[in-house]
């Protein structure tokens, strides 16, 4: 019975233990609103170089890469509608550059996890401009004739 109970209390630690990390990560990878706010201002900055035909600094290329880096960790620990503006611009300036996989990749995240926001049609039509195919989302009515053919 005490062995019982012992390993009782070793699994509740553990999965408290678990919880906690989860939680951790949680807080870790959400972004306050003055870092998002700080991200967009610096991707305008970034796109307003180029517009002007400026050269990139080593400093804007770190600042790009970094941004995207934590756009996608905090898209690890959860989805948030304010990041698919940061997205959009970032698919922008890497569009901008010629940066094709960048751009597509961040396109293709607003479409995956912003669906329902005004981004994503302009991402579609981001995305086509750079020659990626998009299919629609089938209807049920599709998926249960697709279902019947079986």
């Amino acid at each position: 019975m005490k062995k019982i109970f012992i390993w009782m209390i070793a699994g509740f630690l553990v999965l408290s233990a678990i919880s906690l990390d989860v939680s951790a990560a949680k807080k870790a990878g959400k972004l306050s609103k003055e870092e998002v706010q700080q991200m967009s201002d610096d991707i305008d900055n970034i796109t307003k170089k180029i517009y002007g035909r400026s050269l990139l600094s080593p400093k804007d290329n770190e600042t790009l890469i970094s941004i995207k880096i934590k756009l996608d960790n905090s898209m690890l620990v959860a989805t948030a509608s304010e990041l698919a503006p940061l997205y959009y611009k970032a698919g922008n300036v890497y569009k901008l550059r010629e940066m094709k996989p960048e751009a597509i990749d961040c396109y293709k995240t607003i479409l995956e996890n912003f669906s329902d926001t005004a981004l994503a049609p302009k991402a579609r039509a981001a995305l086509t401009e750079l020659g990626v195919t998009i299919e629609a989302p089938k209807t049920e009515e599709e998926n249960a004739e697709d279902d019947e053919g079986i």
